[in-house]
């Protein structure tokens, strides 16, 4: 649904074709007909940035862990089942590889019915297993961690490895961009060390405004990651102290650049921070699977939690530059990412 998504989907394209090898990327809601994949979206997003209580029922419907019977996504997956496999077809694909959980159910059913002739592996990409990532059909799931693997295992009798996130190298090395990055929070107010608060690529997030006000009297220049929400960015605009931008091209140098991460998902931005050694703190998250992975990330000690703003300060003054606490979660962080999933693709 979101960019995180579709991230992950572009760099292990980029790597397979590193290897030699060739590389489709389909969107699942593209395949689906009748413009179901638009509205699904839409109303997603929707769901999240503006009734987020109509989306925090719709997940514990679905998709939330837990015992007893949940609906699934087999029957609408279903219905992109026809054109995925004329395009596995075409391409004489080996492997098809689910970044998304409606794609698993689809491979999965597929697999399970011999409508899909080639292996299909799941780069499960969320810290929570939700229901909806899980499907027997599938020959092997790829996880962020260890406990997610284990999830996967007791739910399913399938092959499931530990790899870590995958991101680009930029975010992994020297960002030379920082100083630029450096030079301009300075030049927006001197000494305040920059504080990111990351709303994701569609701008959802809870108070923000707000939570940029306290930032700023406590010394810090909040920077409030808009995505592409223009309204979002406006709105924050108008908060003196606040430096809102839309959508960021450089992440690697910003990241680099900043005293710390506020998040509100657990998605691609917060494993994007942890490569470039940039501490996390979750604070306010999305319902659903949000609120899920913020609390799973923080249980693995890859992240603090901060549940109002007075836990957020103190959480930032824990992170003073040098000190034992940055030093350990930023070990931690970099200690997530422990192989490269390619290395399990080639035969599932």
């Amino acid at each position: 649904m979101g960019a995180g998504h579709d991230t992950v989907a572009a760099e292990l394209a980029r790597r397979a074709v590193a290897r030699g090898q060739e590389a489709e990327v389909a969107d699942v809601l593209r395949l689906l007909p009748y413009g179901l994949g638009t509205g699904l979206r839409r109303g997603y997003q929707a769901s999240v940035r503006h009734l987020p209580w109509l989306y925090a029922g719709v997940y514990g419907a679905f998709l939330r862990e837990g015992r007893g019977p949940r609906p699934s996504g087999v029957p609408l997956a279903r219905l992109a089942g026809d054109r995925l496999t004329e395009l596995v077809d075409r391409l004489d694909a080996d492997v098809v590889v689910s970044v998304f959980h409606l794609a698993a159910q689809l491979t999965g059913h597929l697999r399970a019915h011999g409508g899909l002739r080639v292996p299909s592996a799941v780069f499960l990409l969320d810290f929570a297993v939700h229901r909806q990532w899980l499907h027997p059909g599938n020959d092997r799931y790829l996880c962020l961690t260890e406990p997610a693997a284990r999830r996967v295992r007791a739910a399913l009798a399938v092959p499931a490895v530990t790899t870590g996130p995958v991101v680009p190298p930029a975010f992994r090395g020297p960002a030379p961009t920082a100083a630029r990055w450096r030079e301009r929070f300075a030049a927006r107010a001197p000494g305040r060390p920059a504080v990111l608060l990351s709303a994701g690529a569609w701008g959802a997030a809870a108070r923000p405004a707000a939570t940029a006000r306290l930032l700023a009297a406590a010394g810090w220049l909040p920077v409030v990651l808009c995505g592409r929400n223009e309204r979002l960015r406006a709105r924050v605009s108008r908060e003196p102290a606040a430096l809102a931008l839309g959508w960021v091209d450089d992440m690697p140098g910003l990241l680099a650049a900043a005293y710390a991460l506020v998040d509100n998902a657990a998605g691609q931005t917060a494993v994007q921070a942890l490569a470039a050694g940039l501490p996390v703190i979750g604070h306010r998250p999305l319902p659903g699977h949000g609120a899920d992975g913020v609390r799973r990330m923080a249980g693995l000690g890859l992240s603090a939690l901060a549940p109002d703003g007075p836990a957020l300060l103190t959480a930032l003054d824990a992170l003073a530059e040098g000190g034992r606490e940055r030093a350990a979660r930023v070990t931690r962080g970099h200690a997530l990412f422990r192989a490269d999933p390619m290395d399990h693709l080639a035969r599932p």
